[in-house]
């Protein structure tokens, strides 16, 4: 009898073999970078991009750096635009804005891929997108879309028998689902001179969370809404398509004027939930008054300036905005007026350098989501 093929039990492993990314996708990555870091400027990012490759040898003869600005322009990241002068300059596409966008979701919220979908549940039962398996008698209010069919008939056949077949409002039953809730969340980015104080890049790592936290609301939560302000001597709304181009500027720190229009904002929003996180490095340093002119103070915490800050946080304290602050300092005085502002909210406060920012706004507006409702 000819021999039987032994079979082999349980599971063969093949080693793990990385996926090798092409010249663009490694260039890309890169450029999506030094895209964030000049503001939007092509020009100056290629400039960088140039440098790094002289030091590291990223291209070679078979893929040039002209070879990769062709590529950006044949797959739409870049086009063209006549200056005044009539010459051209190369700038970013909205399919580049989204890139980068999408790139700081992944690098910040990495972990979100791992989670179930991108609906925030609450402990309550009732109206929803989402079925929690369980069955129950149907009440007065409940939507018919939720009906359960099977259910109901059956329970129709036995409390009345096949005879005179009759279906009353008792043997019907509803398919529960989770009740979820929706956020309205205004993001305050502080764009003050001091985020680029003393050679330290704070803007930058600022701007990723926001445009994170941007595709991390329009994509997995697109129910929500997302506002999205800048301070410095005054405060002002930009867009999300802007977040790649935001700069500091000669500025001091008017949180009370970014305060003010972040609930101005919310105050027009129908969601019950509503919350602000503010981004800032730095005391608050400026007001404006009613003459038009500014109060500046650079010098330690001012007082005049400090007590209208309180005021703002508890005034938010009664419209049921709770506040987040992102202090990016570890100075004691700092803390000191954090901690008076939170406690006037009764908000939350995190003191941090920028490792580890974003992972604590996307916890925090998780968590601050599930839990006003």
């Amino acid at each position: 009898m000819p021999k039987q093929k032994k079979q082999r039990l349980g599971f063969e492993f093949s080693p793990y073999i990385e996926e090798k990314k092409t010249p663009f996708e490694t260039l890309f990555e890169i450029f999506k970078e030094l895209i964030t870091h000049t503001s939007g400027d092509f020009d100056e990012a290629m400039d960088w991009l140039k440098t790094l490759d002289e030091k590291y040898k990223i291209t070679n003869e078979d893929y040039t750096l002209d070879d990769f600005v062709e590529d950006l322009k044949k797959r739409g990241y870049i086009k063209d635009e006549l200056k005044p002068n009539g010459k051209g300059k190369k700038i970013i596409t909205a399919k580049t804005e989204r890139a980068i966008r999408k790139g700081s979701l992944e690098q910040i919220f990495g972990k979100l891929k791992k989670n179930g979908k991108g609906n925030h549940k609450t402990k309550k039962s009732g109206l929803g997108d989402e079925q929690t398996g369980e069955l129950r008698n149907f009440q007065f209010g409940d939507s018919i879309d939720r009906l359960s069919v099977t259910e109901s008939l059956k329970n129709a056949q036995i409390n009345h028998g096949i005879g005179e077949f009759q279906l009353t409002e008792n043997d019907l039953v509803i398919e529960d689902a989770h009740h979820k809730s929706q956020m309205s969340t205004v993001l305050m980015i502080d764009i003050s001179h001091s985020m680029i104080l003393y050679g330290e890049d704070r803007i930058t790592p600022a701007k990723k969370v926001a445009m994170a936290l941007a595709e991390l609301i329009t994509t997995r939560y697109p129910k929500d809404t997302l506002d999205i302000i800048v301070f410095g001597n005054d405060a002002w709304p930009i867009k999300v398509k802007d977040l790649p181009y935001l700069n500091v500027g000669p500025y001091h720190t008017n949180t009370v004027a970014g305060l003010e229009l972040a609930m101005d904002i919310l105050r027009r929003k129908r969601n019950t939930n509503k919350s602000i996180f503010m981004i800032t490095d730095g005391k608050p340093s400026c007001l404006r008054m009613p003459d038009g002119t500014y109060y500046k103070n650079s010098n330690g915490l001012d007082r005049h300036i400090t007590e209208k800050c309180y005021n703002m946080a508890a005034y938010a304290r009664k419209l049921h905005i709770p506040i987040t602050t992102f202090m990016i300092a570890q100075d004691p005085y700092l803390q000191q007026f954090v901690e008076r502002f939170t406690e006037s909210n009764k908000g939350r406060a995190f003191y941090t350098g920028l490792k580890g920012l974003g992972e604590m706004i996307f916890h925090d507006y998780e968590s601050n989501r599930k839990k006003r409702i």
